[in-house]
């Protein structure tokens, strides 16, 4: 099996006539990465555009955000004193981890979904029933494994952004409340893509949370903060975070127009 480092390498070879990593142009080897992928048959839905997002500073250190056609976010992960620095920043992990995404390694397979199932039964002091059993929760995971057979970790982790928002939010006990079983929740969540639909709602959930005990879409919003700075600076892959920041943002605007409308 080839190492991850040797992926990186013929990516770097597809931008000739560089031979580092610090020396490629990493803001367009990232597009042309993504390009290259749709060219060759990757089913981007959105196309292969990659997104750039800017915190807005009039002083340094700079933040960035980068989207990727996919879903997945990163960050810039250094000090940068410019713009352009964090931007390049982002870019930087975002095309390193979209490189090693492409590593065979990275695939759900049958190996993998066995291996990953009995970390999970270790973990939780399980059965092998239990994991052949859909409505119990590691019979779920399998279940949600199984279905993504054949895809990238990055693209899994896409689908369980989805279901951490869920879970965050408290959306997905108001569904067990309700008496919905756990797969009718997985078959309708796993092909839905997270949307503003998904979004507005959430956010009218913090909004009506925030009525009934002031201060904790403040508390919440504070504490996200601080999360995705910390998984920003350590290099990970930021989606769910960045999007709880997103939702409680809509629902701080919400709140504000309410009150304007009220006065």
């Amino acid at each position: 099996m080839k190492r991850p480092f040797l992926s990186l390498i013929s990516v770097l070879n597809f931008f000739p006539p560089l031979t580092s990593i610090s020396s490629v142009n990493v803001v367009e080897a990232l597009q042309e990465f993504w390009q290259m992928k749709q060219s060759r048959g990757a089913d981007l839905k959105n196309g292969a555009l990659v997104v750039y997002e800017m915190v807005p500073s009039n002083s340094p250190p700079y933040v960035c955000y980068v989207t990727l056609p996919g879903g997945s976010c990163f960050g810039s992960f250094q000090f940068c004193p410019t713009k352009a620095e964090a931007r390049r920043s982002a870019a930087k992990i975002a095309l390193m981890n979209s490189v090693f995404n492409e590593h065979p390694s990275r695939r759900i397979t049958d190996e993998f979904i066995e291996k990953s199932v009995s970390e999970a039964l270790a973990s939780f002091n399980g059965n092998r029933e239990e994991a052949d059993n859909p409505n119990t929760g590691i019979g779920a995971f399998r279940f949600m494994l199984e279905s993504n057979k054949g895809k990238s970790m990055l693209e899994f982790q896409e689908l369980m952004t989805v279901f951490q928002l869920l879970h965050w939010n408290g959306s997905l006990k108001a569904m067990r409340e309700r008496q919905c079983s756990r797969q009718e929740v997985l078959a309708h969540y796993s092909h839905r893509a997270l949307d503003d639909d998904i979004r507005n709602q959430m956010a009218m959930d913090w909004v009506n949370r925030e009525q009934s005990t002031p201060g904790a879409l403040s508390r919440e919003l504070s504490s996200t903060e601080r999360e995705l700075d910390e998984a920003r600076l350590a290099g990970k892959e930021l989606r769910f975070h960045k999007e709880k920041k997103d939702i409680l943002m809509l629902a701080a605007g919400q709140l504000g127009s309410m009150h304007s409308s009220n006065c």
